[in-house]
């Protein structure tokens, strides 16, 4: 029985800056149900959480902070625990997010979507600090996300391209490590198997919460490719065109 779900962002409840069709009344009616909590996991990171939050909440989505997981807040705390220098292999806009930490001679690798910043001499400089022992502190896996109608490489291939150079393993801290997953089950007192996740990214979204022991839904929205839903790791796994016909059995728009 399904007590909470988790939903993607960029993809899922959005494209391209605008609601997707359905979602925000949808939405709001399953946020009505208190038995039914839900929460939001994104490993966005080309701006602050801030403003992810504002832009959601513009666009008539009514999401709350205390719902919000995002895979930058994660790296963030990992950095403060462990009290680590990073060198920041980020987006400019996520700058802001960072500016209280050290970094002055680094002893920690971090590693988001960074655009234009991922050009050799950043790079270069991230292996060197690899090699001699600093860890690699990564957003996720995500191969690409898309934009505008169009594909474009994420943080993944940078970070296994830096994996592969070093002969080391990066430290994955937002989807699909299980952990990442477990932090936003915790926060609604629920077990594993009864949480749904809602993704368009087959592997970070719907594998790696299959994996973690979430249920799981892909969606045909955002990054979704034909054949997908071919390549969900385990048969709890659904597919639906959108986040409104995955929700529909919990609220009555469909």
């Amino acid at each position: 029985m399904i007590k909470s779900i988790l939903f993607d962002i960029s993809g899922v409840l959005y494209e391209d800056n605008q609601p997707i069709k359905g979602a925000v009344e949808a939405l709001r009616q399953l946020q009505q149900r208190t038995d039914l909590p839900c929460r939001f996991v994104t490993n966005s990171s080309r701006s602050p959480e801030s403003v992810i939050l504002t832009t959601l909440q513009k666009m008539g989505f009514e999401i709350e902070k205390s719902q919000l997981f995002t895979a930058v807040s994660a790296i963030k705390q990992r950095l403060t625990e462990s009290n680590l220098r990073p060198y920041c292999l980020i987006h400019p806009d996520l700058e802001p997010e960072f500016t209280g930490f050290d970094t002055a001679s680094p002893n920690a690798v971090v590693i988001t979507d960074a655009a234009e910043c991922f050009d050799y001499a950043s790079l270069n400089q991230a292996f060197e600090l690899l090699m001699v022992g600093a860890p690699l502190i990564g957003i996720g896996r995500n191969k690409y996300f898309k934009s505008g109608g169009k594909l474009f490489l994420d943080a993944g291939p940078f970070i296994v391209a830096l994996e592969y150079a070093t002969g080391g393993k990066a430290e994955i801290l937002g989807k699909p490590a299980a952990e990442f997953f477990m932090a936003a089950v915790h926060s609604v007192a629920c077990k594993p198997e009864e949480v749904l996740m809602i993704g368009d990214d087959v592997e970070a979204d719907v594998n790696g919460a299959l994996e973690a022991g979430l249920q799981a839904c892909l969606v045909e929205t955002g990054k979704y490719r034909s054949g997908d839903e071919e390549k969900m790791a385990l048969s709890k796994g659904r597919f639906s065109p959108s986040v409104v016909e995955a929700i529909a059995p919990f609220v009555s728009v469909v």
